[in-house]
């Protein structure tokens, strides 16, 4: 395996992938939170008419691929993202990109990795890795959810990258283009960040309709308070434990993904030396608090040990006070770039 290849590990696959390929081309200003909130990955939506492991859709990030290209897009960096109809095409485009010394981050399947233990491979399809060399048979692969770098043979990275269902990756990959150094200022960080907080924001407030942003979450509240009359107290509960998997083991899951944000706001802060970014950070680490006692609250549901009408009517209005405490704090960090920090 590539000695010279520098693994990192990280809370979240996309933003570890982001971190290390901007590392590699000697960008090493952005970490995991940076990262995360230069390419806007805060979001919520809840997509009932699509179903994932047989329940309502949810996401508590935006669509993969999209930190990255959003990142690399602020910070005027050029890269290239491709999909391919044709798996033989994607495999030998992967190739030559390998042949050339580029790292490339790939969108695969959780389920075909075989290097993950059989308990953690589900049908979910929004997982990224690094593909950073290949010898023999053998890709070699970053995986920044893994404590160190492993491998996949040819047949399983083609299946991974062409997984089936809901985001199904369609043999997606993306890299940076160019060799060398880059270099950015650190004005050019400030123009980043700004960008990726007013992105955001329109993200999480402007949305129309009430599936996506902080209407969404509302939308799921108003949901979960009728599920068990709806649906019955088992699948009901099935959905409850459904949206704990989303929001705490997929990546770092909603509330993983607040803390996050927070640290990035409040690197936002020390860059911009402003202290009302401090107390935006503090209302999205309350809403980190929130959605973790949320999942506390449904997995009660789900494992049996709560099962009255009271207990949905209690985790609904858990959903409302997230829908809106993470709006005003929303609201408050547009006015705030919108003089510019």
């Amino acid at each position: 395996m590539d000695s010279k290849f520098e693994h990192i590990q990280s809370a979240h696959c996309e933003n570890g992938v982001v971190v290390k390929l901007l590392k590699s081309r000697g960008i090493t200003q952005i970490n995991e939170p940076m990262a995360f909130g230069i390419g806007s990955g805060l979001f919520y939506v809840h997509i009932p008419f699509l179903k994932l492991n047989n329940a309502p859709a949810l996401s508590f990030r935006t669509m993969p691929g999209r930190i990255f290209k959003q990142t690399c897009n602020f910070l005027d960096i050029d890269f290239a993202s491709k999909r391919f109809a044709n798996p033989r095409k994607a495999a030998a485009y992967l190739d030559n990109l390998l042949g050339q010394g580029i790292a490339v981050g790939c969108q695969v399947g959780v389920f075909n990795l075989s290097y993950l233990p059989v308990e953690y491979r589900f049908h979910f399809n929004a997982h990224n890795i690094i593909v950073f060399g290949k010898e023999g048979g053998s890709y070699l692969i970053s995986d920044p959810t893994m404590e160190a770098p492993t491998r996949l043979d040819e047949a399983e990275l083609l299946k991974a990258r062409y997984a089936r269902g809901l985001y199904a990756p369609k043999g997606h990959l993306y890299y940076i283009q160019g060799s060398g150094d880059l270099a950015i200022s650190e004005d050019e960080l400030r123009r980043a960040v700004l960008k990726g907080i007013k992105r955001n924001v329109r993200d999480m407030l402007y949305i129309p309709g009430n599936i996506a942003g902080v209407k969404g979450i509302k939308y799921t509240g108003n949901n979960i308070r009728k599920w068990r009359d709806e649906l019955g107290l088992r699948k009901a509960g099935r959905y409850l434990g459904h949206i704990v998997r989303m929001q705490e083991e997929i990546g770092t899951g909603g509330g993983g993904f607040r803390f996050l944000y927070a640290a990035f706001l409040q690197q936002a802060a020390e860059l911009f030396d402003n202290e009302q970014l401090v107390r935006a950070s503090e209302e999205f680490s309350h809403a980190g608090d929130l959605w973790r006692g949320s999942a506390v609250k449904m997995a009660g549901v789900f494992k049996g040990r709560a099962s009255e009408q009271s207990d949905f009517n209690e985790i609904s209005e858990l959903f409302y006070e997230i829908s809106d405490l993470e709006k005003g704090a929303f609201q408050r960090l547009s006015k705030i770039v919108k003089g510019n920090v």
